[in-house]
């Protein structure tokens, strides 16, 4: 296969930028609308570039593997990824901000319905729109939508949205 190296090399080029730009920008946390979504998705595409570039020049790595400075280079950044996968320990492996979800989430809806700062009726109104069927205000909203964090926070959302 004959790779071509004046689309390779730009590809690789703007594929790298775009993951530099939106990963430092996510590392600091000033991130904004897509970022995220682009430095994770889009860097698939650093990715098959970055294997095309290096197939392309093959030969020159290859050159460059038989030096002491290639070769340590490599090595350094190989021992770097297996060192990234021993856990660090010194903390649980969650978000800090899921103990008060949780806490939220097993509370009974008379107790969310003051925290939300809205009368138990106006809950189940909230809780109702947002596709939760509740029996009693004793239950949790756990128990009423499940385990599942993620879906627990979107009701969370809608139970604290402010009125319009």
């Amino acid at each position: 296969m004959n790779i071509q190296r004046n689309w390779v090399t730009p590809v690789t080029a703007g594929a790298f930028l775009l993951s530099a730009v939106t990963g430092v920008l996510i590392f600091f946390h000033i991130d904004s609308g897509a970022n995220k979504f682009v430095h994770e998705w889009l860097s698939w595409i650093l990715l098959g570039g970055a294997l095309l570039h290096t197939a392309a020049n093959f030969a020159g790595l290859k050159l460059h593997l038989r030096t002491r400075r290639g070769q340590a280079l490599v090595g350094a950044f190989a021992v770097a990824l297996v060192l990234s996968f021993i856990p660090l320990g010194g903390g649980s492996s969650e978000p800090p901000f899921m103990a008060p979800v949780r806490a939220l989430g097993e509370a009974n809806l008379s107790t969310l319905a003051q925290v939300a700062q809205v009368s138990p009726a106006q809950l189940r109104d909230r809780l109702g729109k947002a596709g939760v069927h509740v029996d009693s205000d004793q239950q949790t909203l756990a128990e009423l939508v499940g385990p599942d964090a993620r879906r627990q926070m979107k009701v969370l959302g809608s139970v604290f949205k402010p009125v319009e």
